[in-house]
């Protein structure tokens, strides 16, 4: 009987857990788009803008100003990344930067946007 009950409770916890993990991944599909491959982009389009974000830091250092991403590239400072699905764009003057990345893959369940600033805040719509 001991063991019974604890198998049955074993298995109610299971339960729990497998169903908050499949509603937790449903929210993170709703804000990533329908495809595994646009998750795995979207999380490497961060990591390319923040990347991009320090080395606009470094560049502002060394040249009073930020950089467009031509002279980011001339620069040397940083590889600026290409991915088939997004494009990157850079507004920089002498005192902020914004980068840009665009999603223009066929999710349409992806998010468009997705900024980062000089206070290397990202935001997404």
């Amino acid at each position: 009987m001991g063991r019974s009950t604890g198998f049955i409770g074993l298995v109610i916890v299971v339960a729990v857990f497998g169903y908050l993990y499949t509603s937790q991944l449903k929210q993170v599909v709703a804000t990533t788009g329908d495809a595994p491959a646009t998750f795995v982009s979207t999380t490497g389009v961060r990591n390319d803008l923040l990347a991009m974000a320090q080395s606009e830091q470094r560049y502002a250092v060394t040249h009073r100003g930020y950089a467009s991403l031509d002279e980011l590239r001339m620069d040397g400072d940083i590889h600026v990344p290409s991915r088939p699905d997004f494009t990157y764009d850079i507004d920089a003057s002498t005192d902020h930067f914004t980068i840009t990345a665009t999603y223009i893959g066929p999710d349409t369940k992806a998010l468009k946007h997705i900024r980062i600033d000089d206070s290397k805040t990202i935001t997404q719509d």
